[in-house]
């Protein structure tokens, strides 16, 4: 996949300014051509470099405040598989193979603590899961972000800048 340019990532920042931007006001604010961002635009969506607005949504506002993170071990097989079991659980909001002890690691969004007990009963019902941990996040500090990569790559940088 192409990497971002500086460009791309000016455009992507005023988006997350004023998401409901217009192409013509996005050139304007930026000092582009219309066409230019327009071309950008449609070159990020056919990449797939953009998410769905639904991942905009935050769960809370359906019902679900409880968020945890829920390591699970499986049985060594067809990763394909156990991905698509797993997916059909539409609690799992994220979902990744990961190295250490777990196999795979899942964010899902809960009701209540009851509620993440049923979700993760269920996930133990999978044939290939062997057993989970969950950690319940209690507080978020840094919400999903990439602004700051934005940032760091519109500044022309393309390395993160050292955290004080």
């Amino acid at each position: 996949m192409k990497a971002l340019d500086a460009t791309d990532a000016r455009i992507l920042r005023a988006l997350d300014d004023d998401p409901l931007a217009t192409v013509v006001a996005l050139a304007r604010t930026l000092g582009l051509a219309r066409n230019t961002v327009q071309a950008r635009l449609h070159s990020l969506e056919q990449r797939g470099v953009l998410d769905p607005p639904s991942v905009r949504v935050r769960p809370h506002a359906m019902g679900r405040p409880v968020l945890a993170y829920v390591s699970l071990t499986i049985t060594q097989g067809d990763i394909e598989q156990i991905s698509a079991e797993l997916s059909a659980v539409p609690e799992i909001l994220e979902m990744h193979a990961t190295t250490g002890d777990g196999d795979i690691l899942a964010k899902v969004a809960a009701r209540d603590p009851a509620d993440l007990h049923r979700i993760t009963r269920r996930l133990l019902d999978c044939p290939s899961v062997v057993r989970t941990s969950t950690a319940m996040a209690v507080l978020e500090l840094v919400p999903a972000r990439t602004a700051p990569l934005l940032d760091d790559l519109a500044a022309g940088s393309g390395s993160s800048r050292a955290v004080r």
